[in-house]
Order: structure tokens, then C-alpha cells, then sequence
């Protein structure tokens, strides 16, 4: 498969092998090369492991309902029907019926060699497809066993509490939330799903790509010796925005171009970078940290559809031992990108960039003391397949507070940016911050897209 790919600023990068990918180049570089989304990698569960390990429930099928009908949606309604040969997708809601209409064509168009054989794999009726506010209601109401969560990051942890509270197992789409209040809420979602034995995997999916998995197991398990410092970087393009069209809302608008505004998103270091923020977090042993600065601004956006978001983050975070880890991203065009962990430790570094396949280790003589080269696999479909697999064993995958802790760090580091101020784990976990309407309704005003000023904004 071939990858445009932008070369890294980095010297070091250069030199180590490192080719710097956007993430969605990376997804659309695998279209182009006729290659689907569900396809890049095997699943592990065999069929006859599907057939011994009936689910707790007592019926072999799982019906799958999906809630946010985007290409993320789409991707992970695949995944879902590849991992386990007893998935069925039941039912579909989104904000907006075109996107439902658009995501269904698109899976019976992916799907097309499979209906063929078992074609109750999208056994999805009109009256199980639900548009609106509410939709995500009428899914997880619909008889689900299943549900994936991947609608807009504001919503999750009501639509994650509300699956959760109904007895569904729960496939979220990272960020688990964009401010404090959504932060504290899921937390209590995570104990829920623990006293009631049902699954909350949060898709944070390079901790189940195998040589990311093999990597951090020689830094965790002390092949570059106690870390002492983390890079970890996310410079990417900008995402798309959509000129307004006649017969939009304010609210509609800004809906149709989420990415931008940060009441819908958390902004890009909550949103896109906060992958990287995961892995600096896997570094260090996900301990949490004391306090961050960060550094941020908007310097190369302009235009209403650009929101209020920055496009440009510098954080550091501080952790009781003394280390100090490191995070910067940034969204602007003609410049170079890079998507590189460096981590250091007392006796040598690692350098891992997922997108190039580059998982290695060094000493400070710069000898290489590791390199993963075992199979590799596509890691959304990995993660998915763990997921159910651990449905039907009576185990369900439950990433709380691990993803939650990760979510906040990059709220944090928001928080520091957006006040100038430095920002504590306590009081960004505290914090009277909630982003969200009071009330969300087509014929309602949106939100001012207000952009912070740093010295100016206050912290709450």
C-alpha cells in the first residue's frame, strides 16, 4: 500500500526513519489504494471460537446499534459486524438523516461480498433508524445487546450513561467528553459498567496495535531504563470546514463543521491530538500528573467556519517524581507534519511513530537495542475484536479511568491555554467548567463561538 506521506521537520526523524502521516492522509491513502477501512488487518476471533463462547446473555447474535452515522461511525459499525460472526447492525441514529442515509449506503456498499452469504448483517428497519437530539435513545431503546458510540464528543457521556444505565455494552469513540462536568460523569459511567459487568471500551486504538503494544512493553518493562522525559508530537494539516448553505441555523452550522468549535470538539488537543497525549500518558506508567502549562493560540485560522479553536497547543506536564513530559500539536497548512512519541529514559530513548511502523529502541551510544518487525494489523479492527471477544467470554473490556484520566489531560491542557494559567490535576478535575447549552434545540440560539484569550479568560 502506498502513503502520501510529508516529510518530518525533525532531523531526528529523518534520520531514524521516520516519515511523518497525517492520520486521515493515512485513512485516505487506504481508499485510494482500493484497500477498505475494515479490511487493513485480521480479526481473532475463528469462528469456531465464536461457537463456543455463546454470549452471557443467551442468545449467539449480538445486535449492534450506532449512534453518530460519520466515517468514524461507518468504520466502527464494520469493525463491529467483522469481529464476531454473530453481529448483526440493528439499528442507526445521528443528529442528521442525510449522514444516516449516506453511512447505511456506505455500508451495504463496503459490505456488498458479505451480504451476499449472510445478508441479516445489516438488518437495520426504518423504524429502527432514529434522527434528532434524541436519536441516540431510540438505538439503545431498540433491543440492542451493543452499542457504538462515535457521535459528536459532547454528547458521549450522556449517550455512554444512558447505554450504560439500559444495560448495553458500549464501544465510545475518544474524547469520553470536552470539559470537567462531562469528565465527572463518566467517571461514574466506568463504575457503573464495573458493578454491572458490561463493557466500556474507549477507542484509544493505538494501545491495540501490536508493535505499539511491543514497544511500550520494552519502555514500561525498563528497556530504556526510568523515564525521565516525553516528546510527544501531533503537527497535522487543518481539518475540513464546510461553507454555510442557504437554510442553515447558526446551530446547524456549527454542527456541520464540529471540528472547529470547541463546546462541540474540546478543541484539537482534546479532539485529534489527544491520541498523543495516550501515549505519553503509556509512557510514564499512566500515572497522573500534577500540573500543567500550556501554550496555545490561533494564529493561522481565519473565518467563521474556523469556530473558535486554536491551531496550536505547547503543554507541559509535571508529575510528583519531577519529570516533565512534553505534548505539542498544531493544525495549519504548509508545514511540516510529524506524529512522533520520543520518550527517555536513564539508559536510552525509544522512538515510535505508528503511521511509518518505526517502534524502536536506542542506547546513548545510539546503538539500536530494539525494533519491532512482528505481523501488524489494522488496529480498529483489533480493538473491536478484543471488544466482543471479551463480551462473549463474560469479561467486558472496561478502559476506566485510564482513557478518562487521558481525556483530562488534554482538557487540562486546553484549560491552561485557553487562562494562561497553570492548571493542577485537582482543579482541572474540579473544575465548574461545562461547555455545554443549557438547552440544544434547532429553533434555539447557538453558542457564542468565543475565543479565549489567555490572561483574560478566567479559569472556573
Amino acid at each position: 500500500m502506498t502513503t502520501n506521506v510529508q516529510t518530518s521537520g525533525t532531523n531526528e526523524a529523518k534520520s531514524e526513519g521516520v516519515v511523518a502521516v497525517d492520520r486521515r492522509d493515512f485513512l485516505r491513502s487506504a481508499a485510494a489504494a482500493g484497500v477498505g477501512v475494515g479490511l487493513l488487518g485480521g480479526g481473532l476471533l475463528s469462528e469456531a471460537g465464536v461457537a463456543r463462547a455463546a454470549w452471557a446473555g443467551g442468545s449467539d447474535t449480538l445486535k449492534v446499534g450506532l449512534v453518530g452515522c460519520g466515517g468514524r461511525g461507518a468504520g466502527a459499525a464494520l469493525q463491529a459486524l467483522r469481529a464476531d460472526k454473530g453481529t448483526v447492525l440493528w439499528s442507526m441514529g445521528d443528529v442528521f438523516k442525510d449522514r444516516l442515509e449516506s453511512s447505511m449506503n456506505g455500508l451495504k456498499e463496503e459490505l456488498k461480498e458479505e451480504l451476499k452469504d449472510e445478508p441479516s448483517k445489516l438488518d437495520v428497519a426504518e423504524s429502527r433508524k432514529f434522527t434528532g437530539f434524541d436519536c441516540y435513545k431510540g438505538v439503545v431503546d431498540s433491543g440492542v445487546d451493543v452499542v457504538v458510540l462515535t457521535s459528536y464528543p459532547n454528547f458521549r457521556p450522556a449517550h455512554i450513561r444512558y447505554a450504560l444505565e439500559r444495560g448495553k455494552h458500549v464501544f465510545a469513540e475518544k474524547p469520553v467528553a470536552v470539559d470537567s462536568a462531562g469528565i465527572r460523569s463518566v467517571y461514574e459511567s466506568g463504575e457503573m459498567a464495573k458493578a454491572k459487568n458490561l463493557a466500556l471500551c474507549i477507542g484509544f486504538c493505538w494501545r491495540y496495535h501490536p508493535g505499539m503494544r511491543a514497544v511500550f512493553e520494552q519502555i514500561n518493562g525498563g528497556g530504556i531504563g526510568d523515564v525521565v522525559s516525553v516528546h510527544t508530537t501531533y503537527h497535522a494539516g487543518t481539518l475540513p470546514k464546510r461553507p454555510r448553505q442557504e437554510g442553515w441555523s447558526d446551530l446547524e452550522f456549527q454542527m456541520r463543521n464540529w471540528w472547529h468549535f470547541t463546546w462541540i470538539s474540546g478543541d484539537h488537543i482534546v479532539e485529534q491530538a489527544i491520541h498523543s497525549v495516550d501515549r505519553m500518558a503509556w509512557a510514564v506508567g499512566d500515572k497522573l500528573p500534577t500540573r500543567v502549562t500550556c501554550l496555545g493560540g490561533r494564529q493561522a485560522r481565519s473565518g467563521p467556519e474556523h469556530g473558535n479553536v486554536y491551531d496550536h497547543f505547547a503543554a507541559i506536564y509535571e508529575y510528583e517524581n519531577g519529570i516533565r513530559a512534553h505534548h505539542t500539536c498544531r493544525q495549519m497548512e504548509g508545514c511540516p507534519a510529524d506524529n512522533t512519541d520520543y520518550v527517555y529514559g536513564t539508559k536510552g530513548r525509544a522512538v515510535v511513530n505508528g503511521f511509518n511502523n518505526v517502534f524502536r529502541t536506542f542506547d546513548y551510544s545510539g546503538k539500536q537495542t530494539f525494533e519491532y518487525k512482528g505481523p501488524g494489523g489494522d488496529m480498529y479492527q483489533i480493538e473491536h475484536d478484543e471488544l466482543f471477544k471479551s463480551i462473549r467470554d463474560g469479561k467486558p473490556i472496561n478502559d476506566c479511568p485510564r482513557a478518562v484520566h487521558s481525556c483530562l489531560m488534554g482538557i487540562q491542557a486546553r484549560m491552561a491555554a485557553y487562562t494562561g494559567q497553570v492548571v493542577t490535576w485537582k482543579q482541572a478535575l474540579e473544575s465548574k467548567e461545562d461547555l455545554q447549552p443549557a438547552e440544544l434545540a434547532w429553533d434555539k440560539p447557538a453558542p457564542e463561538p468565543v475565543i479565549a484569550i489567555p490572561g483574560k479568560t478566567k479559569l472556573v
